[in-house]
């Protein structure tokens, strides 16, 4: 899978792929990443690509001119399945939606920034809008390294357990169960006796159970 990241701040993935899942995603070639600066597709010779919003108001807007070349000459190397805006206003993110994306060949994701893009960016380029959260942070950048993440790590080949992404929260609509390790004995805190049985039904049971049990807990709104 590629993923083109479009932003104003190349820099700040400079080290974040280079670790963990990323690193090893990268290095079996499972996923390649591209950064594109988009101030190299401005003809503004200031490299500007923002500027003041018609109608007044606090705040600058990214212009469509930069992120129309950068998309176009991406577009015209490769077929994407979609091309993300990260946008507090976007589509909330969750699993069924990273699972889907995690399906595709090509993806582009732009991030945004100061006030946002140009209305008639997202709504001639854009085919998918994304909000990891209802709040706002600074830029794109972070909810781009969630949302990579996120599809990541369940292309398979990706992490050494495959089945373990399947047993994530939210893969089934419902909260994790709880997971213990060694010692079986803490201070008297003991682990539940079921998963030392051995049995896997009984395990498997044990399981499905505390799930739906946390999920009516913590998350009653998924159930």
């Amino acid at each position: 899978m590629r993923i083109d990241i479009i932003t104003l701040f190349p820099d700040f993935f400079k080290n974040s792929f280079s670790y963990s899942i990323f690193q090893r995603a990268i290095k079996n070639k499972i996923i390649d990443i591209k950064i594109h600066d988009l101030r190299k597709f401005t003809n503004n010779k200031q490299k500007s690509v923002d500027d003041y919003q018609y109608g007044g108001g606090a705040g600058m807007v990214i212009c469509i001119e930069p992120i129309y070349n950068c998309i176009q000459k991406l577009k015209s190397e490769r077929h994407y399945e979609e091309i993300i805006y990260l946008t507090p206003d976007g589509e909330r993110l969750k699993q069924s939606i990273c699972n889907k994306i995690s399906t595709f060949n090509n993806i582009i994701l732009l991030c945004g920034h100061y006030k946002g893009i140009d209305q008639r960016a997202r709504d001639t380029l854009i085919t998918k809008e994304i909000s990891i959260g209802d709040y706002v942070l600074s830029g794109g950048e972070i909810p781009a390294l969630v949302i990579t993440d996120s599809i990541m790590r369940i292309i398979p080949g990706a992490i050494s357990d495959e089945t373990s992404a399947l047993t994530d929260s939210f893969q089934d609509n419902l909260i994790a169960p709880p997971v213990y390790t060694r010692p079986s004995n803490f201070l008297n805190l003991c682990v539940p006796n079921v998963l030392l049985s051995g049995n896997k039904k009984l395990i498997d049971k044990w399981r499905e159970n505390k799930s739906i049990e946390n999920t009516k807990k913590r998350r009653p709104d998924l159930i």
